[in-house]
């Protein structure tokens, strides 16, 4: 299965990235092999807005199935749900801790975004 998970960095340590659209780096990673790609989200960090539902699209493209975060607004949750992608709110520490829960199992899905948005 392909994650996505929002991090501060471009490897496996790196600390996750609390924020969705604005989230520095998204790493893409198969949970098989933890072989994993980092995209440059410098785009989305510096739009003016739309920047949830740019990076939503962009994961789904490449696609992850989930989605682990630490924030998720309506609108981005919204544009996951409808590519069926699932999201995993309120995550922190390292990106291979956080694909390592998920693997096993150890996570709850979202039902709801957590952030408000930005009207």
């Amino acid at each position: 299965m392909k994650v996505a998970v929002t991090s501060k960095g471009t490897l496996l340590e790196s600390e996750v990235d609390p924020r969705f659209g604005r989230a520095s780096y998204i790493l893409i990673v198969d949970t098989d092999s933890f072989s994993f790609e980092a995209m440059d989200n410098s785009d989305n960090v510096n739009a003016f807005k739309g920047a949830g539902i740019q990076a939503a699209t962009m994961i789904s493209d490449k696609g992850a199935e989930v989605l682990m975060t630490g924030y998720c607004g309506p609108k981005a949750f919204a544009t996951l749900e409808a590519a069926g992608v699932k999201v995993v709110s309120d995550i922190s520490g390292k990106v291979r801790d956080a694909v390592t829960a998920v693997k096993e199992g150890r996570v709850s899905y979202s039902a709801t975004p957590n952030k408000d948005g930005h009207w």
